[in-house]
């Protein structure tokens, strides 16, 4: 009876121990995505982002009214646009860049197909390579395999849209006024280059900002399971 006594505590406290141990919180392994739902969940966001992209800078006003991507007059042509300005051409040179920014609108509906042609190309070392690479691996991925083919889609609408709102008869004139001048050095009076490149580099810079809002875990931009799941992942690994 006594023997009986003693081991009661001990019972007690290895029961007390044991209901502490199974309340304790069961740590679950990480679940990893699979390569299948890395590869969705990247062109998923990468369609998602680009289809943006190209939507909001081919709206009107998606160039002329975005300060980061708005086309002003070629750096080298800044002095041009001065002097213009000194001699009272203001409309002039104000016609030259709305005439610019329309003519890059009209240009950014034709981006959508050919980044949706990009992406399905993607390999699974490029799909890995983007998820855990630096913030803006997609955007370098996307100027390295479709600059060349947004230049050449780009080129023939701007310079039609150039000849539709009249920016190449402004230009034209204001490389014409400037040129009359005695002692200044000839500028280019075509623009469709400039035109286009820069149109080129304001789609890169929206797609870029879309990346970033997937990386930094912005709800809106991480809109379904999948995308939460993967880059969830992609987090923790380059944390």
């Amino acid at each position: 009876m006594k023997r009986a006594f003693l081991l009661f505590p001990l019972l007690l406290i290895g029961f007390t121990l044991s209901s502490f141990e199974s309340s304790k919180p069961v740590a679950h392994p990480q679940i990893i995505p699979s390569n299948l739902e890395i590869g969705s969940a990247l062109k998923q966001a990468l369609q998602q982002g680009t289809a943006k992209s190209a939507d909001q800078l081919s709206a009107v006003n998606g160039f002329f009214g975005n300060a980061a991507v708005k086309i002003l007059f070629p750096p080298e042509a800044k002095k041009v646009e001065n002097t213009l300005r000194g001699m009272g051409l203001n409309k002039l040179c104000d016609n030259v860049i709305l005439s610019l920014n329309r003519a890059a609108e009209d240009a950014a509906k034709d981006a959508k197909p050919i980044f949706i042609n990009a992406i399905k190309k993607m390999t699974l070392q490029d799909v890995t390579g983007i998820l855990m690479g630096d913030k803006d691996a997609a955007t370098q991925y996307f100027k390295r395999t479709t600059t060349a083919e947004l230049a050449a889609k780009f080129k023939p609408v701007i310079q039609a849209s150039l000849n539709k709102v009249g920016a190449t008869k402004y230009y034209s004139t204001a490389a014409g006024e400037y040129n009359k001048l005695p002692f200044v050095k000839h500028m280019n009076p075509d623009i469709s280059d400039y035109a286009t490149q820069k149109t080129i580099d304001g789609l890169f810079i929206e797609i870029a900002q879309e990346e970033l809002k997937i990386r930094q875990n912005i709800p809106a931009a991480r809109s379904t399971p999948l995308l939460q799941k993967v880059f969830a992942f992609a987090d923790k690994k380059n944390g």
